[in-house]
């Protein structure tokens, strides 16, 4: 529970109204009630400004006098909400200490303000920072580093010789390190073609449930700082994902594919392997990526959906669109002769 006062200043907002409105929760500008902090930052919801019953709203400057209530005026509205929640909804963490079922090589360092969860187990050589906690069920090969902070919910698989680094949530099911898929034909067969570099993550990285991060061939895969990674992804060995980028659910990267800093993309995007996207580009979602992107901007791919009966007068069009580009090619050396015989 938060004094609006108090929170204004954590949130490094100017206060308009009554500074001990008392605040115990966010809802949103219909649901809201007079214990709720509430924002706005999509436009198409100002008509509920006016009618909130909000105890305190978070606005942008343009909306400060759209309504009556107290509120905190910041220059981003959806970005000083993520701070708010963040105070009004602290993570909770388990109390340090190793369950007793778990496994522990004698040769892991894990220091006494870890916590670590039922039926996990930890494999030899490994090093635990400051602070970490590994849900139930997780799995630490040897040789793993994870940073001071971090959090690995139940069920995570770290391989061997990878490393996590600060301040860093791993959810359930995350994947690190497995095998890339690197295969030789041999002319009647396949032949597997050992992983032998790491994955490294860096600080402040977040991952979502069942996401897979497959280890390198020959170097290191690598997620870079401030990375956020949404459920299903699968990164492929040998990629790297540049700083502060963010990457939806079901998107698909293969290997050796270097994305760069501050990108964004949507959902169920597949990128093709070794590629270069460069920093601040944004793919919209569904798109397929074939080739490199060396200019920054928006990139789409994917076709909306239509009725089924538009849909398939739309393909019906796209099948003749190779007989119609010969048609048009032939109409433009048709019309170049005349006008070449005219000028002559």
């Amino acid at each position: 529970m938060w004094l609006l006062a108090d929170l204004a200043k954590a949130i490094d907002a100017e206060m308009i109204g009554n500074g001990n409105t008392t605040i115990s929760g966010i809802a949103t500008l219909e649901r809201a009630e007079p214990h709720h902090l509430s924002f706005l930052s999509n436009p198409r919801y100002r008509p509920q400004l006016g009618n909130t019953k909000a105890g305190a709203v978070i606005v942008g400057d343009a909306d400060r006098d759209g309504t009556q209530v107290p509120r905190l005026v910041v220059r981003n509205a959806y970005a000083s909400y993520a701070k708010a929640a963040q105070l009004l909804y602290p993570e909770k963490r388990p109390q340090p200490g190793v369950h007793p079922s778990a496994v522990i090589d004698p040769t892991a360092h894990i220091p006494a303000n870890c916590s670590v969860g039922p039926h996990t187990s930890v494999a030899a050589d490994t090093r635990l920072h400051e602070g970490v906690v590994l849900g139930a069920g997780v799995r630490i090969g040897s040789g793993v580093e994870v940073g001071a902070g971090s959090f690995l919910h139940d069920g995570v698989t770290i391989y061997d010789a990878c490393s996590v680094g600060q301040r860093c949530i791993l959810h359930s099911g995350v994947v690190i390190g497995a095998d890339g898929f690197g295969m030789a034909w041999s002319g009647s067969s396949w032949i597997k073609i050992p992983q032998i570099g790491r994955v490294l993550i860096g600080n402040d990285v977040e991952i979502g449930a069942n996401t897979t991060i497959d280890r390198g061939a020959l170097d290191d895969t690598i997620i870079e700082d401030g990375v956020k990674l949404d459920n299903l992804i699968q990164i492929g060995h040998n990629v790297r994902i540049g700083a502060h980028t963010v990457i939806a659910g079901c998107t698909g990267i293969s290997g050796s594919t270097h994305v760069g800093k501050g990108c964004r993309i949507g959902g169920g995007v597949g990128i093709v392997g070794h590629v270069e996207i460069c920093d601040g580009t944004t793919i919209s979602g569904f798109s397929l990526i074939t080739k490199s992107i060396s200019v920054p901007g928006v990139y789409t791919s994917s076709i909306p959906s239509q009725p089924h009966r538009t849909w398939m007068n739309t393909l019906a069009s796209l099948r003749s669109l190779p007989e119609l580009t010969k048609t048009i090619h032939a109409l433009k050396r048709q019309q170049n002769d005349t006008t070449e015989d005219g000028q002559s």
